[in-house]
């Protein structure tokens, strides 16, 4: 080899890649292919060298044989991993017991006359090709070199593909793509914003918008009719893994509609990317569930419903015993609620049982009561404390039979909820209920209006002050406002919301009205929402919409799990990105241009 060979760089010039080093097969045999990518592996046999080249659609397997081109045998003995190469040769099919069958071009071979080296690579940080065995930390800080990765490019493929069929529906069904602006004004939408000060008027102060809401409305308000938008939103929130403080939905508003005919278009939606996407029909219409019936089913109102465990309430039943827990929580206003795990019994041994009532405690819980269903009666604690007849009963609200487990808890029905909708997942993986290959929606309507908040002792919007009650809702809103249920939508997918959205108030008499509920004053309302409210005034008609977040959806069709997994640069749960390490401090005469001055400590 010579000296020269460990510092050339070949240039591009006018080679042009012929075929991916995915697409070759035995019937490209005798044809001069022209390949380029990274070296993924490499195999020197002394007389024959060997790499697998890829790209991001696969791997070819290079052979450099003397025979064929001394030169780039030579060449070929500095080759390392992860090195970015061209290669020119003709198509063979491999020997015969060579074949590989795990590869689809792993019939043939290329055999080498020529070979340009584009650059070279220091030692990575991880192995590219293999088993993932470097921390989420360093996979993010050296993301470039996670996304070579096959299976995690794959993601990003199919992200690419959702997001084409998407707009392709849309387009179809007369919605018009708007984009709307970064730099806006703050207004309250349930989270922190990002503010990003201004030079130019200092002291004054943009925020990234939290969602298009209002633009969306005025939108309408302009006699759009049907506006959508891929668009990139932030929310300055404690994070998890599925959320991160810039992410994408698919936002859309529509004007002369009502729930119905948002929840058309989107059933629609899903059925067109299913089939488009993922190859699978999914029936449509959808279930619905109003939010009090998700509640009281599930405990909570993104219910999974590939599997049963619903909750069933038995206070009634349990009332008349003198069983202390109970009484006393039901006295107090309480519930007591079960689920029935048929044929549990067995399943479940009282470590089990020990190990589940330590995480009804840790989700906030009193514990875990249970009663094994025997022929003979429970084989429980709480046997002694229940008459015959009062059993029978429960076994038979909860159609339970011999073999089958009740797990019971008794506390606020919040807290019953909570814990119980959280113990029937916890259950249901212990029990392997749940195939990832299930898709099962659900839309949760009919949701409060407004909530109790309890920090500042008064009534608060659930979704946005924008949202329209029930009509038959409306003569509540003065004596009992806390009863009157929303116009509001969401669609869950196995268990996560995907999208939410409402039918819009779009009178500014209804509008006061729900302003004073919620203790806003006119001039309060002014200054956070004065050019919206002011637009209001000049005919906007009835409309509706919904927003859908995209990377949930993503990492669900491609059983991701998290959201991380689909966006291409994510954050951490600090909100720090690892490769640029933002966020960052800046030079003092940038906050200086600014009128920003920062305060230690």
């Amino acid at each position: 080899m010579k000296e020269t060979d460990s510092l050339r760089i070949d240039s591009l010039g006018d080679w042009k890649r012929t075929h991916d080093c995915g697409s070759l097969r035995d019937n490209d045999v005798g044809q001069e292919a022209l390949l380029m990518g990274w070296v993924n592996s490499r195999r020197d046999l002394g007389n024959l060298i060997f790499i697998d080249l890829r790209d991001r659609e696969g791997i070819t397997q290079a052979v450099f044989d003397p025979q064929e081109d001394e030169e780039s045998h030579r060449r070929a003995h500095i080759l390392r991993n992860e090195w970015v190469v061209a290669v020119k040769g003709k198509v063979a099919p491999r020997l015969q017991g060579q074949e590989n069958p795990k590869l689809p071009t792993g019939a043939i071979e290329l055999r080498v006359t020529e070979l340009k080296i584009f650059n070279r690579t220091e030692t990575p940080p991880f192995q590219v090709d293999g088993a993932v065995d470097a921390s989420e930390t360093l996979r993010l800080k050296y993301r470039y070199l996670e996304l070579r990765r096959k299976k995690v490019f794959e993601n990003f493929r199919r992200r690419h593909l959702i997001t084409a069929c998407i707009r392709d529906y849309v387009n179809r069904n007369g919605f018009i793509e708007v984009e709307t602006p970064f730099l806006t004004k703050s207004t309250p939408e349930g989270a922190r914003d990002y503010l990003v000060p201004s030079r130019v008027q200092k002291g004054y102060f943009y925020a990234l918008p939290q969602s298009p809401q209002l633009f969306k409305q005025l939108l309408m308000v302009a006699g759009f009719d049907r506006y959508y938008q891929i668009v990139r939103c932030f929310r300055d929130e404690d994070l998890r893994a599925d959320r991160q403080p810039e992410f994408t939905q698919v936002d859309m508003e529509m004007s002369f509609a009502t729930e119905e005919t948002i929840i058309g278009i989107i059933e629609g939606m899903m059925a067109d990317l299913f089939q488009k996407v993922m190859g699978r029909e999914i029936t449509v219409p959808m279930p619905r569930l109003e939010y009090n019936d998700a509640m009281e089913r599930f405990g909570t109102d993104r219910p999974d419903t590939r599997f049963g465990l619903e909750m069933q309430d038995i206070t009634d039943l349990m009332g008349g015993s003198n069983f202390k827990v109970f009484k006393g929580v039901i006295e107090s206003g309480g519930r007591v609620k079960a689920i029935n795990t048929e044929k549990g019994s067995p399943l479940f041994s009282r470590k089990t049982l020990d190990e589940l009532s330590q995480l009804v405690v840790s989700w906030g819980g009193k514990g875990l009561l249970f009663a094994k269903v025997t022929e003979d009666g429970w084989q429980s604690s709480l046997d002694k404390f229940f008459s015959k007849e009062a059993k029978a009963a429960v076994n038979q609200r909860m159609a339970a039979s011999s073999g089958d487990l009740l797990l019971m808890v008794a506390d606020k029905p919040k807290v019953v909820h909570q814990v119980l909708g959280m113990l029937r997942l916890e259950v249901a993986k212990r029990l392997n209920l749940i195939r990832s290959d299930d898709f099962s929606f659900v839309w949760i309507t009919r949701f409060p209006l407004l909530e109790q908040n309890e920090t500042e002792g008064r009534l608060e919007a659930v979704h946005h002050p924008f949202t329209a009650p029930l009509d038959e809702d409306i003569p509540l809103l003065h004596e009992h406002p806390e009863k009157v249920r929303a116009r509001a939508y969401d669609i869950v997918l196995n268990g996560s919301e995907i999208g939410g959205g409402s039918v819009r108030i779009h009178n500014m008499g209804l509008q006061d009205e729900i302003f004073r509920i919620l203790k806003i004053s006119r001039q309060e309302a002014d200054i956070k929402f004065g050019f919206f409210l002011e637009a209001l005034k000049y005919g906007a008609p009835p409309h509706a919409g919904i927003a859908l977040g995209f990377d949930r959806l993503v990492a669900i069709l491609t059983g991701a799990e998290s959201i991380r997994e689909v966006i291409a640069f994510p954050k951490t749960q600090s909100a720090s990105c690892p490769l640029t390490e933002a966020p960052s401090k800046v030079d003092s005469r940038q906050l200086e241009e600014l009128g920003l001055s920062l305060i230690e400590g």
